[in-house]
């Protein structure tokens, strides 16, 4: 589920000297294209992966020696989504490369939330988390979000219902059985972010979520599960027993 689990495989060993060589130079083998075409994108690193995609590395340094010192900038979302100003200069990444990386991102998080297309029925709580983390990870202010669905949990709708700061977002409670009301939603997943990066649940989304739950029984919307997106793993409150 957790789109930025890093590859278990060993790392690359570089051949001596190798921050003197193209990658073009190093044994066959031990290129991150051709042990792609050879063994599959994931049995590559981190730092290989996105080698591949900055393509060349800058004087004294190869791609993937580039691609491990962006990488040393943060957790692998983070780093990755550093706006092109907050790079080091002498990192080698100038536009063209770090477009093409925000472009791979942009396809990835697309991919994740596409599972949540319209008539997709979710069997269990952890169907529509890699979506929602792909929607809401990064941001810098926290977001509410639902998923409304059917009486067969097909997907009707993802909409972002309230929007607040770094640390606080307003969820009124009748707004959102309006809106399940107005969507003929027979159940929904709601969910929002922690900028801070801890997905634990506060004091009060427990409480927000007890009475979010009440507030749609009493026109028979079941609540499926309250995620909490943060740097990692999301919390979910149906896993979690809390629902």
């Amino acid at each position: 589920m957790n789109s930025t689990t890093q590859s278990t495989s060993p790392p690359l060993s570089e051949p001596a000297g190798s921050e003197h060589f193209s990658i073009h130079q190093w044994p066959a083998d031990e290129r991150p294209r051709e042990r792609l075409l050879a063994n599959g994108a994931s049995r590559l690193s981190d730092a290989e992966l996105l080698a591949l995609l900055l393509g060349t590395g800058t004087r004294g340094r190869s791609a993937v020696d580039c691609a491990r010192r962006w990488l040393a900038l943060g957790e692998l979302r983070e780093a990755l989504s550093r706006p092109l100003h907050e790079l080091p200069r002498d990192l080698g990444v100038g536009p063209a490369k770090w477009a093409t990386v925000q472009a791979a991102l942009e396809l990835g998080r697309r991919l994740e939330t596409a599972s949540l297309r319209r008539g997709r029925a979710l069997r269990t709580p952890g169907d529509a988390q890699g979506a929602l983390r792909a929607h809401l990870a990064g941001l810098d202010h926290e977001v509410f979000a639902a998923i409304f669905l059917d009486a067969r949990h097909r997907v009707l709708a993802q909409e972002n219902l309230f929007r607040g700061g770094v640390s606080h977002a307003s969820v009124y409670v009748g707004e959102v059985v309006k809106r399940a009301l107005t969507m003929r939603a027979s159940a929904m997943i709601v969910a929002h972010n922690h900028p801070t990066g801890i997905a634990e649940p506060s004091d009060s989304d427990i409480d927000l979520t007890q009475r979010l739950r009440a507030a749609l029984a009493l026109v028979d919307v079941r609540l499926l599960d309250h995620v909490i997106v943060g740097a990692n793993d999301p919390f979910s409150f149906a896993e979690n027993g809390l629902l």
